[in-house]
């Protein structure tokens, strides 16, 4: 089958099974009722006209409890199927190109001064973050955000390839991470928890760990003295030794406790997450290393994290009026605080590694999902030697199928280092640009590309396309780019060769300045070895390549002007472009020039 009918069979059984339980659902409701109006019966044949024994009353209330205690467990799987229904929903929407409006944006990673994030639109509404992430927690978000945000080594690479390609078809794994948890959103804070976990102890003396439950039973025993022979003064020295040992911890108790209501949270979805990853067979050497890294030594982590729910839970009684009472008497916020250093103690310092691997394995399963959903998308080829991008049938991966024209694009090697791209504002310049840069950005962090086939070298890409001018910066477009540009120049000077790619260079200054620089702007970059893009409408700057040894090809986008209406055809053709419809159009639309 293919992925969309994949997609739809299991959203048809998971449909039919939120139906069926939804029966059951009603029929049990109405079946609580009856129980409920023959329970009032009884007790008013018992009670009111002493006609039945009030033994009765047993029968329907276990019946009632009994069910109630089914009745939960359907509604249960009932949200379970609808969970799933839903994640074959949104499956298919990115299929169909239908998924600008489901998902996370990612736009907390975005960073307007980074070399590429906001002009390859990788974060926000629509961008390759949102068609990416399937993660539901915040480290597999940060790990596919780091990933699209730097190139990683090629052989980190060839080892996603592998796990990616094991993962690709393991529907059921990825349908299970989904349902857990909350019904939407992201859950876990991975800073906080690994803050909280890995900090220093802070309840001491130690031996006040034996020493309070003790002094809480000596407590609870001079209670009884005093409530038999009416005997106080043992509980009054007891409460007060307990009163100057809390003072004592209080800064520790405030961290200890304060913190971590603060830094625990959404355990239940973590700890679900673990057990699932853990219990699975993985074959690929990156999966299988993952795994073993969810241990604390002999302890599972997802035993490790539910046990540490339950210190939360005790935490979170503190704020329950009868437990505010016994608090003092019992030392009991002292114990709870004990109990979680404990398990820090225990596996505070195993945690980072539990988190690092659930956000490894989710960034791989969101890259697992894409090639699942778009077969036709490969992995690059990585290739060793001059700095080399060689793509046939590039596309975009944020077009949808339906429209998006896919062309070759062959830089470095025995071709020109640069294509110099020319053409009519509209007519696909800045978008050929974007392809290019989304594509590498891809192959860097392990993920399939849009494209038939793509041979590349390992590139860091460094884009100025985006670029305007800033208010709260107090800086105009141009100086905004030319700034762009030297932060182009010193990642250029990087290990990793660079792919650059300039949407209209210089287009802030006048023709005679921008020719000139234009040209030693693109003679640095390859005297440090970078190959590149450059887009203009500008004429002039077509002929900066006869100066460069033949180092720079031009290529460029065609228009037609027919009844007043510009059409394009996006197909990337040899040569200068050889018209200009500006001044056309503009008179289509009634201005006199």
């Amino acid at each position: 089958m293919s992925p969309s009918e994949e997609y739809v069979q299991r959203l048809s059984a998971r449909e039919a099974r939120v139906a069926q339980y939804e029966k059951i659902h009603i029929r049990l409701g109405n079946v609580r009722l009856i129980l409920a109006l023959l329970a009032a019966g009884i007790g008013w044949a018992a009670f009111r006209r002493h006609e039945l024994s009030a033994y009765w009353l047993i029968l329907p209330a276990a019946l009632f409890v009994g069910i109630a205690n089914y009745h939960s467990r359907v509604l249960r799987a009932r949200d379970l199927a609808g969970r799933a229904a839903a994640f074959y929903k949104k499956g298919l929407a990115r299929i169909e190109d239908r998924w600008s409006d489901i998902g996370e944006t990612g736009e907390r990673f975005d960073d307007p001064h980074h070399v590429y994030a906001a002009d390859l639109d990788l974060f926000g509404k629509g961008g390759v973050f949102q068609l990416l992430s399937t993660a539901r927690t915040r480290m597999g978000e940060e790990r596919l955000a780091s990933w699209l945000l730097s190139p990683s080594p090629v052989e980190q690479i060839r080892e996603r390839h592998a796990a990616v390609s094991e993962l690709r078809a393991q529907l059921d794994l990825r349908e299970d991470l989904a349902v857990l948890g909350a019904d939407a959103g992201v859950g876990v804070h991975p800073e906080a928890l690994q803050k909280w976990a890995e900090a220093a102890n802070r309840m001491r003396p130690m031996w006040l760990l034996w020493l309070a439950p003790m002094l809480a039973v000596a407590t609870v025993l001079s209670a009884v003295v005093w409530a038999e022979w009416d005997i106080v003064t043992p509980l009054i020295v007891l409460v007060a030794i307990e009163a100057v040992f809390t003072y004592r911890l209080r800064n520790a108790l405030e961290e200890v406790l304060h913190g971590a209501e603060h830094a625990l949270r959404q355990l239940d979805l973590l700890s679900a997450v673990l057990a699932r990853v853990e219990a699975h067979t993985f074959h690929s050497a990156e999966l299988q290393s993952l795994q073993r890294s969810l241990l604390s030594g002999s302890v599972a982590s997802s035993r490790a994290i539910a046990s540490l729910r339950t210190v939360v839970n005790l935490i979170d009684s503190r704020h329950n009026l009868l437990v505010r009472i016994i608090d003092a008497p019992l030392m009991y916020s002292v114990q709870v605080g004990f109990a979680a250093e404990r398990w820090r103690q225990a596996h505070g310092l195993s945690t980072r590694a539990w988190l690092n691997a659930v956000g490894e394995i989710e960034a791989l399963l969101s890259m697992a999902a894409y090639s699942f959903e778009h077969p036709a998308d490969p992995f690059p080829e990585f290739m060793e030697g001059a700095p080399c991008f060689d793509a046939e049938g590039l596309g975009h991966p944020l077009i949808a199928a339906a429209t998006c024209v896919r062309n070759a694009v062959h830089l470095g090697g025995d071709e020109a280092r640069v294509l110099l791209v020319s053409g009519s504002n509209m007519s696909g310049k800045s978008t050929q640009l974007r392809a290019v840069g989304t594509n590498v950005v891809l192959a860097m962090a392990g993920a399939p590309v849009r494209a038939h086939r793509l041979r590349l070298t390992p590139l860091m890409v460094g884009a100025s396309i985006r670029i305007n001018d800033s208010l709260q910066e107090g800086s105009s477009r141009f100086y905004a780019e030319i700034t762009r540009l030297r932060k182009i120049f010193d990642i250029a000077r990087c290990a990793l060769p660079l792919i650059f790619l300039l949407d209209e260079l210089l287009q802030g200054t006048n023709s005679k300045d921008r020719r000139i620089g234009a040209e030693g702007i693109v003679r640095a970059l390859l005297n440090r070895g970078a190959i590149g893009l450059i887009s203009t409408h500008d004429l002039a700057l077509t002929d900066i390549g006869g100066s460069l040894d033949g180092a720079v090809r031009n290529v460029h986008f065609q228009d037609e002007l027919e009844d007043g209406k510009m059409t394009f055809d996006y197909i990337l053709r040899e040569g200068v472009v050889t018209k200009s419809n500006g001044l056309e159009l503009m008179r289509s639309i009634g201005l006199e020039v």
